[in-house]
């Protein structure tokens, strides 16, 4: 008999972890399993890419009004005399206006949002929150299931998360899954109580179907006159791109022929694009919002930057490492884990003028460049296998 099992997720937006979960989807074995997935909000990018075999639960009314804007969702409650449900929404806002402190607010404000969800009826053999926070708390706190993982797909040291809140919800899962040794040592360093529950699923990334996306179009999509840098993120403060914009700057200063591309969209673009107008960099640093399929884009680029702040692990890295793109990350915490520095790949310290040099370097040193791809080709990168781990976890008797 087929087991029944559920992942939540608040959206399939363009992010690592919602790109994490389409691929691990993309593999999963569905004469095997039955799959639902509990979206908060049913949008995103990836919506499309997801296997016909998923299961969508759609929302309760409740749920739904919930999610819509401040204004309509506490007139509707008004009006249906819901006034628990109206303070809620009311402070659910204003959690969420605290700037500073991002990911304590989400954490805080989830007794707010819960209030409009009811438990889900069925039974799950497993229910899997796939991001940290919210969909974490969502799976210990309503769904039946005898068997709940968490996924924490950030190093937790920089994550901005209170410990203390968490600890109750670490302790009611029987798997806490991360993506690198390195962040499965944040873990243990704020939660040694339960190590034994602590689980590392590598990110699957397929090199046969990366390859087989980065030929589908064919037509130029750089400046071929151009030395063209490639960064795929979400536009937020934690990866960096106002980093690379300063990196640009200096490189055009340097006469430098490049063109900069970031393909990606999130909180921070108004502001990045202020920052662009600053530097006077229109036509040399380009946002390029969302693109479903950027391996065309990454496959014909001349170098590959990742300048972010903090990773988990970065799955735009190993899917440049698949088509052997020279690649310069910035020295957060867990870029060991991907990047062995002047082997198939370089390490630079965080901030524009090392990010700059070493552009630089890569692109005035083919031999160098040579050297990275060569290695690239002799390394294992698929992670396809990874998915067998979290079977066995599945499987695991409770």
């Amino acid at each position: 008999m087929k087991k029944n099992i559920l992942f939540v997720i608040p959206s399939l937006g363009a992010g690592g972890a919602e790109k994490s979960l389409i691929n691990l989807l993309s593999q999963f074995d569905f004469k095997k399993f039955n799959v639902d997935l509990f979206l908060f909000n049913n949008s995103g990018i990836f919506l499309n890419s997801l296997p016909k075999e998923v299961t969508i639960i759609q929302h309760e009314k409740s749920f739904a009004t919930f999610n819509e804007g401040l204004v309509k969702s506490c007139l509707h409650y008004f009006f249906k005399a819901k006034f628990s449900l109206l303070i809620s929404r009311i402070q659910f806002f204003f959690a969420n206006r605290i700037k500073k402190d991002k990911a304590i607010s989400e954490q805080k404000s989830w007794k707010y949002i819960s209030k409009s969800i009811r438990p889900l009826e069925k039974k799950y053999d497993c229910a899997i929150g796939y991001l940290e926070k919210s969909s974490l708390y969502f799976v210990v706190d309503k769904v039946n299931s005898s068997n709940k993982i968490g996924w924490i797909h950030t190093n937790y040291s920089t994550s901005g998360m209170n410990p203390a809140f968490d600890t109750f919800y670490f302790n009611n899962l029987q798997h806490l899954v991360t993506v690198s040794e390195e962040c499965a040592k944040s873990l243990n360093l704020y939660f040694p109580a339960i190590d034994a529950k602590i689980a590392v699923i590598e990110n699957i990334v397929s090199p046969q179907i990366i390859n087989s996306l980065s030929i589908l179009e064919k037509e130029n999509k750089f400046d071929e006159e151009s030395i063209n840098i490639l960064t795929i993120a979400r536009l937020s403060k934690e990866k960096g791109i106002d980093l690379a914009i300063e990196a640009c700057s200096i490189l055009m200063k340097n006469n430098s022929k490049i063109k900069w591309y970031v393909i990606g969209d999130g909180p921070e673009r108004d502001a990045l694009t202020q920052k662009i107008k600053e530097y006077q960099l229109q036509e040399s640093f380009l946002l390029m919002g969302l693109k479903e399929n950027p391996y065309g884009y990454l496959k014909q680029s001349d170098v590959y930057v990742q300048p972010s702040r903090y990773e988990g692990k970065s799955i735009a890295v190993d899917e440049a490492k698949i088509l052997k793109k020279p690649i310069i990350v910035t020295n957060f915490s867990t870029a060991k884990d991907q990047i062995n520095t002047g082997e198939n790949g370089l390490i630079t310290e965080m901030n524009p003028i090392s990010i700059a040099e070493s552009i630089l370097t890569l692109i005035q040193n083919q031999k160098l460049i040579g050297k990275f791809a060569l290695n690239l080709s002799n390394e294992k990168i698929g992670t396809e296998e990874e998915i067998y781990k979290l079977y066995d976890l599945i499987d695991e008797p409770n």
